[in-house]
Formats: C-alpha cells, sequence, structure tokens
C-alpha cells in the first residue's frame, strides 16, 4: 500500500451514483424510443417538474409516470414509464467499490445523489451501495435537488468542513457547476475510470 499523504485541502469526497459509480441503461431502454440525445436529455431530465417532484420526495411513482408521459410525449404508457424507470440503474460499475475503498482509506467519502426510494432501496447491488461511503446525500430524502445551490449548502453544513475542502464528482456539468457555485471543488467524470484518473490528480487514492 502506498504511504503518500492525501491532498492537505481536500477533507471529503462525494460520489454521485448514477453515471459515475452506477452504470445507467442506455436512454431508449427509458424512454422507449432512440430519439433524445444525452445532451438534450439530461438537461431537460433535471429540470422536469415531475423528476424534482419524485426525487425531492413530493410525489409518489404513479404521479411520477404520468407527469413524465406528458412532459416529454412519449408514446408508452405511465405504467410502462415506471416499469422501465425502476430499472434504470444497472449495478455498480466494474471497479466502483474498489475505487471508493481507495478514497476512504485517505478521507471520508459520501453519496451526493438525485434519487428516489425506489432506486435506493430495491436497485441492482443495493446493500453493496447502502455500505458503501461514510455518508449518504440523498435528494428524497433531504428533499432538495442537484443542481440547486440549496442542496450543496445543506451538504457542506451538515458535514461541517468549508465548502473548498470538499471535491465532488458528477456526470453532468450542469450539477458540478452548481457545486462550484457552492464553492465545492467539482469535477465531471463519466465511470469510475475517469474518476480514478481525477482522484489520482488530486493525490487521493491509495492502493
Amino acid at each position: 500500500m502506498s504511504d503518500q499523504p492525501a491532498r492537505p485541502d481536500i477533507e471529503v469526497v462525494l460520489f454521485d451514483m448514477g453515471g459515475v459509480l452506477v452504470e445507467l441503461a442506455p436512454l431508449e431502454d427509458l424512454l422507449g424510443f432512440a430519439g433524445m440525445t444525452a445532451d438534450d436529455f439530461w438537461p431537460r431530465w433535471l429540470s422536469s417538474p415531475s423528476v424534482r417532484a419524485l426525487e425531492s420526495g413530493r410525489c409518489d411513482m404513479e404521479a411520477f409516470g404520468r407527469g413524465l408521459v406528458a412532459e416529454l410525449d412519449l408514446a408508452v404508457d405511465p405504467a410502462e414509464v415506471i416499469e422501465r424507470f425502476a430499472t434504470f440503474p444497472r449495478g455498480l460499475y466494474p471497479g466502483a467499490v474498489e475505487l471508493v475503498e481507495s478514497v476512504a482509506s485517505i478521507v471520508e467519502t459520501g453519496l451526493l445523489s438525485n434519487t428516489n426510494a425506489t432506486h435506493w432501496e430495491t436497485q441492482i447491488d443495493g446493500p453493496t451501495i447502502r455500505g458503501l461511503c461514510h455518508h449518504a446525500f440523498l435528494s428524497y430524502r433531504l428533499g432538495l435537488l442537484k443542481p440547486d445551490r440549496a442542496l450543496f449548502d445543506r451538504v457542506v453544513s451538515d458535514l461541517g468542513r468549508t465548502a473548498d475542502r470538499i471535491l465532488f464528482l458528477d456526470d453532468n456539468l450542469i450539477n458540478v457547476e452548481g457545486a462550484r457555485a457552492a464553492g465545492l471543488r467539482a469535477e465531471v467524470v463519466h465511470g469510475p475510470g475517469e474518476a480514478a484518473a481525477v482522484l489520482e490528480a488530486y493525490d487521493l487514492r491509495r492502493g
């Protein structure tokens, strides 16, 4: 094991789940068609009233399904949307556990994710994911969402650190920009490989 010290100004590393540690199904599996690119999809998803209501704990899956079909004009019924959405997370990427463990031996780690009760409680690899980090900041429990400033301020307060001593890794630029606006260090990464490269640049891996 390396004796290299951690970068002294980073005390906590926060990981997004989907797209960073957890693989997501192709968008066409969720939407039922292949007509929307990721660049088109994610801004609409993050600003969707139905998604925000579900992932802030303010509506149930049935209302979410009805709302999303209407918002995106999907050619599937709400029940099918709910079924597709439930299986959107495909489990941990290979190497995700080892990546987090290599960081957790140096500094505190946490999950910071827009998510919902269904995904948190029933997703593939759920027990492993729930025990993976020191902290879990989940939108549906906090009633707050990325990329909103209020969520990042709440996380900083709960951690009891200054914002610039927290590093956040997310696969969506809009969320990274939100974190940076709140004073956190933040980087865009896709999957454990890119995350590992960023963490190595910060001297935050040991293995």
